[in-house]
């Protein structure tokens, strides 16, 4: 599996975040490769699984970061998709080393223009443009 589909598992797990609560960070994520329809191997599971426990442990400065970055914008007026696509995408930006900064941004607009609103892939990248600054 490409790193790309990878990362698209890893934005539907950080999606399904929002709809828990918090204390169940671990068992949605147990949920998630329970039920997931796409098969993973080991090496992809462990990608993905890290992946959403980083960012879920970084989500406050995430989030933050996100907030410092809009504009007229709040993370409670965020929809879920383009929320959780810019969590991901913040991370890579600030966190992973091995991935360039135009890199997640575009991957986040790609991502944006398959499972988001016809104006989400904008949006997304004006706020990441920002932050990847």
């Amino acid at each position: 599996m490409r790193r790309r589909d990878c990362r698209e598992q890893v934005f539907k797990l950080v999606f399904q975040y929002d709809f828990n609560p918090e204390e169940d960070a671990k068992f949605t994520e147990d949920i998630f490769f329970k039920f997931n329809s796409v098969k993973l191997d080991d090496e992809e599971l462990s990608y993905v699984s890290d992946r959403y426990e980083k960012i879920i442990e970084n989500l406050g400065d995430i989030d933050k970061k996100l907030d410092n970055s809009m504009e007229g914008w709040t993370i409670s007026r965020i929809g879920k998709v383009e929320l959780a696509l810019l969590r991901v995408a913040v991370y890579e930006i600030i966190y992973d080393d091995d991935i360039d900064k135009s890199v997640a941004i575009n991957e986040a607009v790609e991502l944006a223009h398959k499972f988001g609103p016809e104006r989400s892939a904008s949006f997304i990248n004006g706020i990441l443009s920002k932050i990847g600054d």
